[in-house]
């Protein structure tokens, strides 16, 4: 058997390799404390259940979706952006349901990337930007995020030669795996980027609604004129805990829309419409659930950040996401304080260059468990002397 070319230009996901390495210790009796994947360990919203279990009772529920999303949901997204971000959406041709958010970024290159064709990706960032620009015969090209810029990219250091040959401006604010944020200044630097170098600018808003303390991100699509060139995915995964559930949208510039849905149409049935009408209630029920998910992961990081901060870290509290990206200490590489941490500790966090070259110094910590066991964590590093 012979595999195609081009799967050996990707890694194995990193978040399998982690998964692996977790099964191996528990295996071996070890209580890991796990920082790794960011997957929300509260339970979906009640409301958001007793909905999906009255639809599974329907015929409807079985029948084939359309692979650009019931029109109900898509309505259901365009009166939620207008809410929450003051955003007019058309949902006939402006929103496009997907099965989750990864899969919608995993399939926009095959829409506009042909091969030689350059996609500029920051770095470190969500490890599907880059693979995916890969496997559509594109270059990625990393815009470096460092602390020294505040994890924004220098988009004026694009070379001119490389942004003859760029199609795709890759953003995500508030930020995996950093926490980082960005405000409207930024977002309207983008958008006029993208529109001088006729560029798409890809937004990924998946954290929108974990912002602390009085922070709330900002959609792309508020910058006037972005929707001529930006296209924005969401997710339902974080901001309800329902990440098992694959369900979220693409919206904004309807030929980018349009270009999905029709690439979408040819390889997939569209999300299971039972999720699809249980995520309209989601999205137009109570969010007393949603303001209750940023309280609790906002207490946390308050404990994970005063525990480092304790044994000599000096972190600055993120606003948003629940990623805590944490240096490492001196003489330490990511891969080196990964494997101290997990060996002494049984703590599992993510080594930072697995989102990229710029990642290395760091770990990401994501904050998806109780405070006791965050808790816990701190007292072990303390424990085996692991400070800064």
């Amino acid at each position: 058997m012979k595999k195609a070319k081009r799967l050996a230009l990707i890694p194995p996901y990193l978040f399998v390799k982690i998964e692996e390495k977790k099964e191996e210790l528990v295996k071996r009796g070890v209580d890991v404390i796990d920082f790794g994947i960011g997957d929300p360990d509260l339970p979906t919203p009640a409301h958001i259940i007793k909905k999906m279990r009255e639809i599974l009772d329907t015929k409807e529920a079985a029948n084939y979706p359309t692979s650009k999303g019931e029109f109900a949901f898509r309505k259901a997204v365009s009166k939620w952006y207008q809410k929450r971000f003051r955003v007019e959406l058309n949902p006939r041709d402006e929103v496009c349901c997907l099965i989750g958010s990864k899969e919608g970024l995993a399939h926009l290159p095959l829409c506009f990337i042909d091969p030689g064709d350059v996609a500029l990706i920051p770095d470190p960032s969500y490890p599907v930007y880059k693979i995916c620009t890969t496997l559509a015969g594109g270059e990625p090209h990393l815009l470096p995020l460092t602390a020294a810029n505040d994890f924004l990219p220098q988009l004026e250091k694009v070379p001119a030669k490389v942004l003859k040959k760029a199609k795709l401006l890759f953003i995500n604010y508030p930020n995996n795996p950093t926490g980082a944020v960005c405000d409207k200044k930024f977002l309207e630097q983008a958008v006029a980027f993208a529109k001088k170098h006729g560029l798409l600018l890809v937004s990924d808003l998946a954290y929108s609604e974990m912002g602390y303390d009085g922070y709330q991100p900002n959609s792309v699509l508020e910058i006037p004129g972005a929707k001529e060139i930006a296209i924005e995915f969401h997710s339902l995964s974080k901001t309800y805990n329902m990440t098992g559930w694959r369900i979220g949208m693409a919206v904004g510039n309807k030929e980018a829309v349009g270009a999905l849905a029709t690439l979408k149409s040819n390889l997939d049935s569209g999300a299971f419409k039972a999720v699809q009408l249980a995520a309209i209630e989601a999205l137009s029920g109570s969010q007393q659930c949603v303001e209750d998910n940023r309280r609790t992961f906002e207490g946390r990081r308050n404990v994970l950040i005063d525990g480092l901060n304790s044994l000599g870290w000096k972190i600055a509290r993120p606003k948003a996401t629940f990623y805590m990206w944490v240096p490492v200490p001196q003489g330490e590489t990511s891969a080196s304080f990964t494997e101290r941490v997990l060996d002494k500790c049984g703590i599992l966090v993510v080594p930072g260059n697995g989102y990229g070259p710029s990642g290395e110094g760091y770990v990401r910590m994501a904050i998806t468990l109780p405070k006791e066991r965050i808790a816990e964590a701190v007292l072990r590093l303390k424990k085996a002397g692991i400070g800064f």
